[in-house]
């Protein structure tokens, strides 16, 4: 039996650094790298931080996917997987943690200004203007599930008014939670920030759109880093051309790598990530 962890990210942890940890707490064991997986039909439980369509298939005798992420949603939409393939998902708190630290760090970019200072520095422009205050901003956070509270939590301790929305009802500390499509809409109105930790479902693809937009405050950010069919990248281009909102944080997208050609690369209202939350 032999187990394949296949990373799919060259520059994060390169496949011979590793290898040499693997072997180093685990010798003997039959663990491979992507960079070298050797026979196929020895591999029967992969471990992969992405999961591509079809690729179960690439494995004869494979019997378990292990997945590295916080979803597995990506896997079980697969319609060729084998029904005898067991799917399992990480429990552990660190990545919630981490994507905790990322809407922090959005939101406070944001409410910092330093989006406009990135870009006043290229212009040789000194031009200081007062931040947002924390306790007077409001920050939604919708999925209110481990990942969500954590988040919630973290934006708490750093002094913001949080609220919360989840399809069905929640009760967190300290966290005005609200549920369900009609209250969606009121906690879009009051949301200086929309922070989105959704999973991917039918009823949450294009959950963005121009409808919702038009709901948010003028100067309001979205920030998104759950699942990228979350938003409709055309309604949410048109949304900050005309004002509708102030910018959005992206660290997911429809297609990722996102394509060369689309529109968010050059917008000045948008940063990108490249999916690292």
């Amino acid at each position: 039996m032999a187990l394949l962890i296949d990373i799919k990210q060259p520059d994060w942890m390169k496949d011979e650094e590793l290898q040499a940890d693997l072997d180093k707490f685990y010798p003997g064991a039959d663990i491979r790298c992507s960079a070298v997986p050797g026979n196929l039909d020895e591999i029967e439980m992969l471990a992969v931080s992405n999961y591509y369509t079809g690729e179960a298939l690439r494995y004869p005798n494979l019997k378990l996917i292990q997945k590295t992420g916080a979803g597995v949603e990506s896997i079980l939409a697969d319609e060729s997987l084998p029904d005898a393939i067991q799917v399992a998902r990480l429990v552990t708190d660190t990545p919630a943690h981490e994507i905790a630290e990322y809407c922090l760090t959005a939101v406070l970019q944001e409410q910092l200004h330093f989006r406009q200072y990135i870009k006043n520095q290229s212009d040789w422009c000194w031009k200081p203007t007062a931040p947002r205050k924390s306790d007077e901003t409001i920050v939604a956070v919708l999925g209110l599930g481990k990942i969500g509270g954590i988040a919630a939590q973290r934006l708490l301790d750093n002094r913001f008014r949080v609220i919360g929305w989840s399809r069905s009802e929640k009760e967190l500390a300290g966290v005005d939670c609200y549920h369900g499509e009609d209250q969606l809409r009121e906690v879009l109105k009051l949301a200086d920030y929309v922070v989105a930790i959704l999973p991917s479902t039918p009823e949450t693809v294009n959950l963005f759109d121009h409808e919702r937009f038009s709901l948010m405050k003028q100067d309001s950010v979205i920030i998104n880093c759950g699942r990228g069919d979350l938003i409709d990248e055309e309604d949410l281009v048109e949304a900050l051309d005309h004002g509708k909102l102030s910018a959005a944080v992206l660290d997911v997208m429809q297609i990722e790598p996102l394509p060369v050609n689309s529109p968010l690369w050059e917008h000045p209202k948008v940063v990108i990530t490249p999916h690292v939350s």
